[in-house]
Parts: structure tokens; sequence; C-alpha cells
């Protein structure tokens, strides 16, 4: 199937799990992909592993200034952002009287902050092309419901 021929999707966190899930089909569906990554090496051989429509940027979502520098190498490569999945997320499995303030920064930065400011950074792109786009924002189901910690 093709249907994301011609469209260039950035993902944050794709170099492993759901992120590079997410990237193996995007790509089987015509797509290119940005694999953006805090972890470069993983990223770099998650793009080497799916081929020539995949790009491997290093991306920490907690600093604006790398979001701006992994979009333009992204950009650089394959010119525009069609889609932004917004994966890159963590979360401390510990008992709640445990999580640090560190712990809680952490996630906080991650989670909440790392997505706004891409989204904000790819949206800024996808308004100056003026050809629309999607972004997605990943969320856990545990935000809906507590369950104990076994």
């Amino acid at each position: 199937m093709t249907r994301l021929a011609g469209k260039t999707a950035l993902i944050t966190g794709a170099a492993r799990g759901i992120g590079r899930a997410f990237a193996e089909r995007y790509i089987a569906e015509g797509a290119q992909v940005i694999i953006a990554d805090i972890d470069e090496e993983r990223a770099v051989q998650t793009a080497s592993d799916l081929g020539k429509n995949a790009v491997a940027v290093r991306m920490d979502v907690t600093d604006p200034a790398s979001i701006d520098m992994g979009i333009g190498l992204g950009l650089s490569h394959f010119e525009k952002i069609d889609v932004l999945i917004n994966n890159a997320a963590v979360f401390t499995a510990a008992p709640i009287v445990e999580i640090t303030q560190d712990d809680y920064q952490k996630t906080f930065d991650i989670n909440v902050k790392g997505s706004l400011f891409t989204l904000q950074a790819v949206a800024k792109h996808m308004i100056e092309r003026a050809q629309g786009g999607k972004i997605i924002n990943m969320a856990s189901q545990a935000g809906r419901r507590g369950e104990a910690l076994v």
C-alpha cells in the first residue's frame, strides 16, 4: 500500500518501541520518515535498518534549540514535514510516595513541555508551507485511570 506516498513524517522517540513501529508502518505506506530521538546512535541504526526513506536526527525534546536543529536537519533531507507524531515520553514506575521532584520534572519536561514545543515548531513550518498537515500527540492510558503497581 502507498496511502502515504509523497508524505514526510517526523516521529519523536522513533529509535525504538512504538515510535519505531510507527516509522516502519509509515515507510510501508510510502512515507519518508525522520527518526527523531535523543539516542542518536540508536536512531542512526533504526534509520539504517529502515532504508533510504528514513533519516535519523538527534533531538532532545526538552531543548528548544535541539528541536529546531532536528527539524532543520530533517527538512534539509526531505524538504517538508506533513505529519508530526509526538511520541517521545517517559514515566516513573515507582510507588507514588517514592516519586521525587527530579522524576516529576523530567517527566513533565519530556511529556508535556517537549510535546508542546515540538508541536509548535512543526506547526510553524506547516503554516509557512500552507499545505496543511497532521499532528498526532501520543498519550498513555495511564493518564485516564490509576492502576496498582505490581
